[in-house]
Formats: C-alpha cells, structure tokens, sequence
C-alpha cells in the first residue's frame, strides 16, 4: 500500500483528491496539507509520494523551500508545458494537467512510488517539439549508439541522481561520469539532462 500525502491551497481539492484516492485500496491517503503547514505533514507523517495541486500560492511556496520537493512528488497544474523542465529539474517525478483523469492521476501515483518518471502525453509532446530537430538524431556522426553502461547512466538521470550518486551506485569515478555524459548527450544530440531523459524516452531507453 502507498502512503500518499495531499497538498492544495483549497479545501475542496484537497476533499476531491483524498475521496478519489482513498476509493483505491492500493493508497492510504496519510494527510493533506495546506500552503501553512507543508513542512510540518510532510516532516510527521513520512509519505511514500506527495500529491499536489500546484496553484500559484502553492508555487510561490515551493520556491521559498515551503513545500518540501521530495523524490516522489505527483504535480497537478494548469499550465504543465511551459513549467515541466523546471518542476523536472526540481525533483518532480509526475506531471499532468489539472484535468486528468482519475486513472491517469492513479497511474502517475503509481510510477512515482517505484522510481519511475512519468509525465502526461501532451506534457511529453511538448517537451519534445521544444527540442531542435537537429538535435533528435538517435545516432552519432560516427554511427555509434548508446553503450549499456551509458543507458544505465542515462536512466539514472531520469531517476534524478547528481554525479556523485551515479558514481556511487556504479563504484566508478566522478570523471568517467562525467565522460559517460558527455558521449550520451553527444550521441543524442542534446545540451542537457533534461533533454538528454526526454529523448531516452522517445527512443525507449528509459521508461515513463
């Protein structure tokens, strides 16, 4: 069972989410929390993901350090294209539109809780029409794909893992981290991680 906290500035959203998800035997809905005392749920009660209705007040929150930005953090917003590379670059692992449906909020729940990236089809479009067409190439100048060690690297990053911690679960060095990285947004055509998770995604090397 996933233990599931809610955050949304409004009562009545926060009602909706908890009585759509308690509706599911697979979640146990925690808590809920406000704008106020964010901190203070999320520090009591330990849940396995946070959900959140992202509204301007809660925004405003997250970037003065109000609203803990966990490893699983499921985001509702109203305008999930234009803010998805800084919510991902962030710690988000889900985003989908204030719109979506209760299964695709389950979904998102779901994926979150097992490590997973996952983001609404038309978030996923988005982001990736934003990357230039030269730079969607799967193949290098040389020809050369992606090794198995920098698909592992790859899906790492998508996991939201920094240098060092890549390096740690691999038992390799910083630098040869940093080389793996260099030749995987090279190969992919890229400029940075973000773009480098999202085009894994299209090719199938990484899983939403």
């Amino acid at each position: 069972m996933t233990r599931v906290l809610i955050g949304a500035s409004s009562e009545v959203v926060r009602a909706g989410l908890a009585s759509l998800l308690t509706a599911d035997r697979m979640f146990q809905v925690v808590g809920t929390f406000s704008i106020d005392n964010a901190l203070t749920r999320f520090e009591d009660l330990r849940p396995d993901v946070v959900l959140l209705d992202l509204d301007e007040s809660m925004s405003a929150a997250m970037e003065s350090g109000g609203v803990p930005v966990t490893s699983a953090l499921v985001i509702l917003t109203e305008d999930p294209e234009n803010l998805a590379a800084d919510l991902l670059s962030s710690g988000v692992r889900a985003i989908l539109p204030r719109d979506a449906t209760p299964e695709e909020i389950v979904a998102a729940i779901q994926a979150a809780a097992t490590g997973l990236v996952a983001l609404h089809p038309d978030v996923f479009d988005s982001m990736l029409s934003r990357i230039r067409p030269g730079q969607q190439s799967e193949l290098d100048p040389s020809g050369q794909i992606l090794t198995p060690r920098e698909i592992e690297v790859l899906r790492m990053i998508a996991e939201g893992l920094g240098n060092k911690e890549i390096a740690s679960r691999l038992r390799i060095s910083d630098h040869t981290v940093k080389f793996h990285i260099s030749s995987i947004f090279a190969k992919l055509g890229v400029s940075s991680r973000t773009e480098a998770v999202i085009v894994g995604i299209r090719q199938g090397l990484v899983m939403v």
